[in-house]
């Protein structure tokens, strides 16, 4: 994807696409690898956490390969536009991000073990990009839903931010924002590299490690 302003910046709700009222393509019920249903509603004692780390293909096998992680899901949130499509999103018309949903038993892991896979999977620091996939959809977030993930995300963000600085990064431009709406992607987007094993994976760390958690 070429470098350009439109695509690395932000679209205003006044100038985001408008959408429609529900999803115009269909999502698969079970995940490929592990099973279970993609899509709510979850069993009792399961939590939820929300991540972009770049592009979602890799990302989302990063979580799904985690003992404790129930189900995983790829999909667009942080933006405006009611069930965009992928090209909707990719046209930077729609404020949302590329993320992974991540539904989890926290007796078996803990969201500080999760929040330090997604610090050490991805470079937090480069703004609305990671690598050499740039555009607002490949922008850094952690969508909370609580006041106790939000402060265990900062929490982590702070003692993550002072590592880098060590090893000579810039400043975490991480969004960390309440959880919104959040919208399925595509079928084909699904558990991705398991249908494609050697698919492209935009997925890499910047090799520090993060003192939160232990995965």
């Amino acid at each position: 994807m070429l470098f350009s302003r439109g695509k690395t910046t932000l679209v205003t709700q006044d100038e985001a696409l408008p959408g429609r009222s529900e999803r115009p393509y269909p999502v698969p019920a079970a995940h490929a690898v592990l099973g279970n249903p993609i899509d709510g509603p979850f069993p009792e004692g399961l939590e939820v956490a929300v991540f972009g780390l770049g592009c979602f293909w890799g990302a989302e096998r990063k979580f799904w390969q985690t003992e404790g992680v129930w189900t995983t899901a790829a999909g667009y949130a942080g933006g405006y536009t009611s069930h965009p499509t992928y090209e909707e999103v990719c046209s930077a018309r729609t404020g949302h991000t590329e993320v992974v949903r991540v539904v989890f038993d926290p007796s078996v892991v803990t969201y500080r073990d999760l929040l330090r896979l997604f610090w050490e999977s991805h470079d937090p620091t480069q703004g609305m990009r990671q690598g050499n996939d740039v555009g607002t959809q490949y922008r850094s977030a952690i969508y909370v839903f609580s006041d106790e993930q939000r402060r265990i995300a900062e929490e982590s963000r702070d003692a993550f931010a002072a590592e880098l600085r060590k090893a000579g990064y810039g400043a975490i431009t991480t969004e960390i924002e309440d959880a919104g709406e959040f919208y399925l992607a595509e079928d084909y987007h699904q558990q991705y590299l398991y249908k494609v094993p050697n698919g492209y994976c935009g997925v890499g760390g910047t090799g520090v490690s993060c003192p939160v958690g232990v995965v």
